[in-house]
């Protein structure tokens, strides 16, 4: 039985930034985005295959998310989400699955390669699949993120996102 521990709490509540590179293409979306939402500047945009994601200060999350249909629809064969742009880790990770109910998040360690992961407990098959997208897209994506772009303070070990199922 894994019990929490306060190693745990240096990993989750640890404080982190964005490695911010922009491509011309992330610029025009940003320009986009901004007139799009009429003023809200995306903090960062990343763009990975066929997902793009606009970070977005916490405060001006809900006004930017009224426009999330529509700037799907517009930009059609990508995949766009609109995430708060959190500074503590577990608070990012929850952003990264706004609408799905997260019953437990523990840090694990792989058995074959003795690395720490962060894996996601999800009360339902319906919820884990929605997290883990078509052929695991998504959380393939997010892993891709976490390691490209997102740089931890303790930098304890590399990030590598799990989703289960609780049954």
């Amino acid at each position: 039985m894994n019990f929490y521990t306060i190693i745990d709490d240096l990993y989750f509540y640890q404080m982190l930034s964005f490695v911010r590179k922009y491509s011309n293409f992330e610029l025009k979306l940003s320009k986009y985005f901004y007139n799009k939402t009429n003023g809200v500047f995306p903090e960062f945009i990343v763009v990975i295959d066929k997902f793009i994601f606009f970070f977005v200060r916490k405060d001006r999350y809900f006004t930017s998310k009224i426009y999330l249909d529509s700037i799907r629809r517009e930009i059609s064969p990508r995949k766009v989400l609109i995430i708060r742009a959190e500074n503590v880790f577990i608070n990012l990770l929850f952003s990264f699955f706004p609408d799905l109910y997260i019953h437990d998040i523990k840090i694990e360690v792989d058995d074959t390669t003795g690395e720490r992961e962060v894996t996601l407990y999800f009360l339902n098959y319906r919820d884990r699949g929605i997290a883990i997208g078509r052929k695991g897209e998504y959380i393939k994506c997010l892993n891709d993120l976490c390691q490209r772009y997102i740089i931890l303070e303790n930098k304890i070990t590399p990030l590598e996102i799990k989703c289960k199922f609780l049954g």
